[in-house]
């Protein structure tokens, strides 16, 4: 039996046919670039004799087709007549929630490329291209692929829609072999050029007024099967899935439960499901109601996948059972169909849809829904770290004790200074190894207490951060304690005791002057003794031994009250050092790590924002 069908060439959805000679061709994998303008058609003899087409396999026309080829040719002809020349179409608007979310996206994405690779944010990248160039071609049409297993029916089901036969059928398998798409009205060449389909392999529909006021603006895409064995086949499905505004899912009642079907294509695609119509074809093969109990079986795997079914109202996907081979629920999807053509938002829903996909991949590299950030305790905990590594309390003691020295040598008696003097030089005549070795183990100690620290607030900076991002700020941490305990020595030296002698309260001239006062006494009564003794002046004894007690006694007494008096200023001198030691310590501290840490704590926080702005209202982050 000889089957009717169409010349690829006298096709074009936008320009006038152009005449040429047909030829037979074995199939439709032939080259040819994917332009605007398609090729011309043989119009040979109609009715008598035979005619030849150029589709993609060379099928003779007889006279039970020859009808429907002239109907079909004369829309063709007719299509300049009914779109003014030059005029492009309009491009598609987005509305304004989902120019933010697309504009939120961009801005996310230019902020985190230095943090995450460009494999995590290729998908998000390819999702902004491709609404870009969505944006800038036809809103008035919407483009719908027909996918589908070998052997479903999804070819049939083409050609039942366009009126004519132009995908072929048959039991040769696969039988499609590259994409074919069929335009309902004009202006859908840069779409169609979008798809990469060929001018050869674009089509119209046989022209009628109820099917072309019904189905304006479709253009409907025949795809390969997607379980097909030839490889490319199936990279073509997968690269014009992403494309396309919305998909027409046909299965039979043999597969319908296939797993490659359902974890390959339907469920990574839940989201989408609001351009998403799923046909139970050939029902024809089904006794009774073994339709409807594979059709509710249909529904309850679509609801497994995560897919929500647009029933009593609310958005979903659109499930039907059909036979195109008899018609019968074919008018149902029709009429769905040119429903979902003329709301003109199934471009936009899509994009929007590509929009979430995208964001859940990347939640768990902006989003863990716990609190994150740097609490001031633990920045009061690094600052006092850094202070016991440079030692701020032992400078302070330092600073107290030479500040009560400075005052024993003011205020102590002439005796006891000299007797100091003379330990303090016996003390320092040794080697001093014992010396230099005790200050590099302080010096070793200090530099552990340091990356102490610092890796201790890095992973409090980072705890409850998605991973690129507790990477970034420790790596932010490490960039920063480099040198960091060479800097605090240098900041030890600089702001430790001030140069010179401790700063005298005003009691210290008069004590001195009382010391100095003592010692004369002594001094005095120990002279007028001697002469005394020498027999050089009268004999008293006792005014030179009460002037002598009195300087004996009162030299130390007089010390002794200084170093009480001494004790509060000495206090307060080397609580002041400590004091400036540990801002000197925790600024370069906070300029080193902290203020890095800061900065990647800052970025992360907008990107959040940012992430924020892309899911959609009342997602929890």
């Amino acid at each position: 039996m000889e089957r009717s069908a169409r010349g690829k060439g006298g096709d074009n959805s936008d320009t006038p046919a152009a005449s040429r000679t047909g030829t037979p061709e074995s199939n439709g994998t032939g080259t040819g670039t994917p332009t605007g303008t398609g090729s011309g058609a043989h119009a040979g003899a109609e009715g008598a004799g035979e005619v030849w087409g150029d589709g993609l396999i060379a099928r003779r026309v007889t006279e039970s087709s020859a009808a429907a080829l002239a109907a079909e040719r004369a829309a063709v002809l007719e299509t300049p007549s009914r779109s003014p020349v030059g005029v492009s179409p309009a491009p598609l608007a987005y509305d304004g929630p989902l120019r933010s979310r697309l504009d939120a996206l961009r801005e996310l994405v230019g902020l985190s490329r230095a943090r995450l690779d460009g494999r995590t944010l290729a998908e998000a990248g390819r999702v902004l291209d491709e609404a870009a160039a969505r944006r800038k071609l036809s809103g008035r049409h919407t483009v719908v692929a027909i996918a589908g297993a070998t052997g479903s029916g999804k070819s049939q089901l083409f050609n039942t829609l366009a009126g004519v036969p132009i995908s072929e059928t048959g039991v040769r398998r696969p039988t499609t072999a590259a994409p074919i798409a069929c335009s309902w009205s004009d202006g859908a060449a840069g779409l169609i050029d979008r798809l990469g389909i060929p001018g050869r392999l674009r089509r119209r529909p046989l022209h009628s007024a109820e099917g072309d006021g019904q189905l304006r603006g479709l253009v409907l895409i025949d795809l390969p099967d997607h379980d097909s064995a030839a490889v490319e086949h199936r990279v073509q499905v997968d690269r014009i899935l992403k494309l396309v505004d919305a998909v027409i899912w046909v299965v039979d009642p043999e597969k319908y439960a296939d797993a490659m079907l359902h974890e390959r294509y339907l469920r990574p695609m839940a989201g989408h499901a609001e351009v998403m119509f799923v046909v139970l074809n050939q029902i024809d093969r089904l006794p009774g109601e073994a339709a409807d109990q594979v059709l509710d079986d249909l529904r309850r795997l679509l609801d497994e996948d995560g897919i929500a079914l647009g029933e009593y109202g609310e958005p979903g996907a659109t499930v039907l059972a059909l036979s195109a081979l008899t018609g019968d629920g074919v008018g149902d999807l029709r009429e769905s169909l040119g429903d979902f053509v003329a709301e003109r938002g199934a471009a936009a829903r899509r994009v929007a849809a590509d929009l979430d996909a995208a964001a859940a991949e990347l939640r768990p590299v902006y989003a863990n829904g716990r609190t994150t950030g740097l609490a001031e305790e633990a920045r009061e905990e690094f600052a006092a770290r850094l202070a016991d590594a440079v030692g701020a309390t032992a400078a302070g003691d330092a600073a107290e004790r030479a500040w009560l020295r400075n005052a024993n040598r003011a205020c102590g008696t002439p005796w006891l200074r000299l007797l100091r003097w003379y330990q303090g030089r016996g003390e320092h005549g040794g080697t001093g190894k014992m010396v230099v070795r005790a200050q590099e183990d302080a010096e070793t100690t200090a530099r552990q207490r340091v990356e102490q620290a610092v890796r201790s607030v890095s992973e409090r900076a980072s705890a409850g951060l998605p991973t690129p991002w507790a990477q970034a700020v420790r790596e932010a941490a490490t960039r920063g304690s480099q040198g960091l305990s060479e800097a605090l020595d240098e900041l030890a030296a600089e702001a430790g005791l001030p140069p010179g002698r401790p700063p005298r309260p005003g009691w210290w001239p008069a004590a001195v002057l009382v010391q100095a006062s003592m010692t004369l006494l002594q001094i005095v009564g120990g002279l007028w003794l001697a002469g005394q003794i020498a027999g050089v002046m009268a004999p008293n004894l006792w005014v030179p031994v009460l002037l002598m007690i009195c300087g004996i006694v009162g030299g130390p007494l007089v010390e002794w009250s200084c170093r009480m008096a001494a004790k509060g200023p000495a206090r307060r001198y080397g609580l002041d050092a400590e004091r400036r030691l540990r801002e000197a310590a925790a600024s370069c501290g906070r300029a080193r790590v902290l203020d890095p840490l800061a900065a990647e704590l800052l970025r992360y926080r907008e990107v959040r924002e940012q992430y924020g702005r892309v899911v959609r209202s009342g997602v929890s982050l």
